[in-house]
């Protein structure tokens, strides 16, 4: 399925029934076709997006806003012919789900961001994540990350670079992440434009300006995008939920599916949209 805006043709992969929830790729929707829960097909009507520049999606990824991803997001919810549509973010990718939202407060009906930042700014967040990494990590994992790193070439590829880290981004540190990857489209245009666009974003800004209900799943050994970066502010922010999966890391999808399809179908039925 294909959808056109403005001049760009959006990729879509669609699978399950139930309610229409967006899953947000800048990477191809591949990676997340592969490890979102199949279980989750009885649930949802699963709609796996490129977003505008990635992927199978054309278009020039210079152009994405704030205001156009929320433009393109809303001429998909059209076509598929829904009054309201939840939506799937994960990592960075949370951080658009969020804004979607608030700006379409009337026609999204849930947000879950997974492993999402509680602000944008990656310098930050990098020396935050490095800390806990260093008071919060095992002996074990430590090693494991220190040989993966020596082993990277002088001049490593985005892939190779994710794929050290794999320490830092899944509970078991000697996960296999290679297969997961796979097919994943890497454009860094892209990477840089959303960096660009999330860079100044915080969540406490604007937090009123959104009446769906967010659901914060985060991983315990998460060490890329930390769960206590969360701490004292999900209580300052409406309608939001916070929930950490003990035995995950930067995707509880994967690691965790059937307790991530269990706590995010029964957070939706807790919290309706009239």
């Amino acid at each position: 399925m294909t959808v056109t805006v403005d001049g760009a043709e959006l990729f879509c992969s669609v699978r399950g029934s139930g309610s229409a929830c967006l899953v947000l790729s800048i990477v191809g929707t591949r990676l997340y076709e592969r490890q979102m829960p199949e279980s989750l097909n009885r649930h949802l009507q699963l709609v796996f997006v490129d977003l505008r520049g990635c992927g199978q999606s054309t278009g020039d990824a210079a152009d994405l806003t704030f205001a156009r991803l929320a433009a393109d997001l809303e001429a998909i919810r059209v076509q598929l012919g829904v009054h309201r549509i939840a939506v799937i973010g994960h990592s960075i990718l949370g951080v658009l789900a969020i804004e979607y939202a608030r700006r379409c407060s009337d026609t999204v009906s849930h947000v879950v961001a997974v492993g999402t930042p509680p602000r944008g700014d990656l310098t930050w967040l990098t020396a935050e994540a490095t800390a806990f990494f260093e008071r919060d990590a095992s002996a074990e994992r430590k090693k494991i990350l220190r040989e993966n790193v020596a082993r990277l070439p002088a001049n490593p590829s985005f892939e190779q670079i994710i794929l050290a880290q794999t320490p830092t981004r899944f509970f078991d540190p000697h996960t296999d992440a290679a297969p997961l990857y796979e097919g994943a489209v890497m454009r860094p245009s892209l990477l840089a434009r959303s960096s660009a666009l999330t860079g100044s974003w915080d969540v406490r800004a604007d937090a009123g300006d959104s009446t769906a209900p967010i659901l914060l799943a985060h991983g315990r050994y998460d060490y890329t995008v930390p769960h206590v970066l969360w701490e004292g502010l999900t209580s300052t922010l409406p309608s939001t939920t916070f929930h950490l999966f003990e035995r995950s890391g930067h995707q509880p999808f994967y690691e965790e599916p059937e307790r991530f399809v269990e706590v995010v179908t029964s957070w939706m039925r807790s919290t309706p949209r009239s």
